[in-house]
């Protein structure tokens, strides 16, 4: 009979132990996901700009490589957009980069909330370091359309090197994924999170 109650005991604070886990495990995806939705304008914002700034760099650097970077006021004209982009991707680099802080200062000890957690920050990186590759590109390309003016042989039909490896780059950019919303989702489906909750 003791024996009995020793086990059941034990059964006890085994089922308490695995139920206070759950309840900590669940916890930390309520408050990681409350984090996720507050960033969520922030990032909407960034995915937005990312998809016209590839929409914009793919029709202006395809114009060029179609004919040419022009002569003249043309040359600067590009050279200005050139900055532009450039501007626009340290910009929007700048707002993915306050979305990752916030989950990065997250203190998960589960193992799926820092699952999705590494993920999402892994997704935010790649981005950053594409918007990067691309500042770089145009920041080369910039001074490259100015040079042109005072290249007496240079006819307006040709490129600099910098719009020759931006092209391929911008051909193989797709719009963004919404990494945030897919990593919310997994957190409500795996721990039954509802609307009010977060």
């Amino acid at each position: 009979m003791n024996i009995l109650n020793v086990r059941f005991c034990m059964l006890l604070v085994s089922v308490g132990f695995i139920a206070g886990c759950g309840k900590q495990e669940r916890m930390e995806a309520v408050q990681f996901s409350k984090v996720l939705g507050e960033k969520k304008a922030v990032f909407a914002n960034a995915s937005r700009s990312e998809q016209e700034l590839i929409s914009s760099a793919q029709a202006w650097c395809g114009g060029i490589t179609a004919n040419g970077a022009g002569r003249g006021v043309e040359l600067e004209q590009n050279a200005s957009v050139a900055g532009q982009l450039a501007k626009s991707a340290v910009a929007i680099s700048n707002q993915l980069s306050e979305v990752r802080q916030a989950i990065d200062g997250q203190v998960l000890t589960e193992e799926y909330p820092r699952g999705v957690r590494n993920e999402l920050i892994g997704q935010l990186t790649k981005r950053q370091r594409r918007l990067q590759d691309l500042r770089a590109l145009l920041e080369q390309a910039g001074p490259q359309f100015l040079e042109y003016q005072g290249n007496k042989a240079y006819k307006g039909d040709s490129y600099p090197d910098g719009i020759g490896k931006l092209d391929p780059v911008l051909r193989a950019s797709k719009d963004p994924p919404d990494s945030l919303g897919a990593a919310i989702a997994a957190l409500k489906t795996k721990y039954g999170l509802n609307d009010n909750e977060l």
